[in-house]
């Protein structure tokens, strides 16, 4: 598990940038937190990070967007879904197989619809007290091909880590 400190949205951002030179084709990365959390914030960046140029906005009525990068990037929001029926009406294994990158806003809603392998991204706001600017985000390996990059992402997110 990796804590990170976003003090800006320029900041999370900049960590979406990190997340995408980080991953790979096949890879799906869920993200939660609370309305304006900065989930779509983040997938901005990752998207920019695979040169994506066209505005990018969270999915929310569409639930799927997909952007020509290399790999290619699905960005879901799921966060309208209400039940498993839903779910399967995604066909999530169709986009999972085509070699994309899969970045689900809201992902703890299809826990049981993806692989075993993936990256939980949480963006948490900050307290009342605390600027509100400021996020708390923290990366979470499940299996064995991001656990085995978390050295790698610690590196290269170095400027947020918190102990």
């Amino acid at each position: 598990m990796i804590r990170l400190r976003s003090r800006s949205a320029a900041d999370t951002r900049a960590i979406g940038g990190v997340l995408a030179d980080v991953a790979g084709p096949g890879d799906v990365i869920l993200l939660t937190g609370d309305l304006g959390a900065g989930k779509t914030v983040l997938a901005k960046g990752f998207g920019a990070a695979l040169g994506i140029t066209e505005p990018m906005t969270s999915p929310t009525f569409t639930l799927v967007r997909e952007y020509d990068s290399d790999p290619p990037l699905h960005h879901l929001d799921v966060y309208r879904l209400v039940g498993p029926g839903e779910i399967t009406d995604l066909d999530l294994p169709s986009l999972l197989d085509d070699g994309g990158i899969t970045l689900i806003e809201w992902g703890e809603v299809v826990l049981g619809a993806v692989p075993p392998d993936y990256l939980r991204v949480e963006l948490d706001l900050a307290p009342p007290t605390e600027d509100p600017d400021v996020r708390t985000v923290v990366l979470t390996a499940v299996g064995g091909p991001w656990s085995a990059r978390m050295h790698r992402l610690s590196e290269a997110l170095g400027p947020w880590v918190v102990s």
